[in-house]
């Protein structure tokens, strides 16, 4: 058995924070430690989305933040997929966001509605044709038994793409994360770690600093 103890966690110089002076929204706060995380780590924007499955067992996966904004925290996928099926059945997600050459953490939990039509269509038609052709190619997750048949479907799927530049998937759904609670965890080496919950209530962002 291979030991885990002793490899390194967090870079020897951490960024500052200071959780009693953040701003009044988590959004705020987030796109600047997005911003600071891209100029030291790859693919900053990348989250681990978490749903729950028709037998109640989490679910997760990678997918990219498309964007945040007052409406919400944007995602896509088509909504055939495994997880837009779980979100039809249990429109409530976990959003995790881990920058280990940070030492931050952010995380977020709230309900999730489907964009307007027009919106998903939009978020489809801005993606590069190699991945508006892997869209049509479907069957995801599903058992692959000839990979000789992905090969055909991509390649079918890419010639369709390309005789029709402008149309979008019925299916392609941008899906928008309402936050309920968001929470900004920094690490120290002190294990004194900072938190920071930003929870949602009728008078708008309550601030919490919370316990390591």
């Amino acid at each position: 058995m291979v030991s885990l103890r002793g490899w390194q966690s967090f870079p020897e110089q951490l960024p500052e924070f200071d959780p009693d002076h953040t701003p009044e929204t988590p959004e705020e706060l987030f796109l600047a430690w997005l911003t600071e995380a891209g100029e030291h780590v790859l693919a900053p924007h990348a989250v681990t989305l978490s749903t729950v499955d028709a037998d109640g067992a989490p679910d997760a996966r990678v997918v990219i933040l498309k964007n945040v904004g007052e409406d919400g925290w944007a995602v896509a996928t088509s909504s055939e997929s495994p997880k837009g099926q779980q979100l039809a059945a249990n429109p409530r997600a976990a959003l995790t966001f881990f920058w280990p050459g940070r030492g931050r953490q952010v995380r977020v939990r709230g309900l999730v509605v489907p964009a307007a039509p027009e919106v998903s269509a939009d978020d489809f038609l801005a993606r590069p044709p190699a991945s508006r052709a892997e869209a049509y190619v479907g069957h995801q997750s599903e058992v692959l038994s000839d990979p000789a048949k992905l090969v055909e479907a991509a390649a079918a799927a890419a010639d369709w793409v390309a005789e029709n530049p402008d149309v979008a998937p019925e299916t392609w759904t941008r899906y928008l994360i309402q936050p309920e609670s968001v929470e900004f965890w920094q690490a120290a080496h002190d294990r004194q770690h900072l938190r920071v919950r930003y929870r949602r209530d009728p008078a708008g962002w309550v601030r919490e600093r919370l316990w390591p």
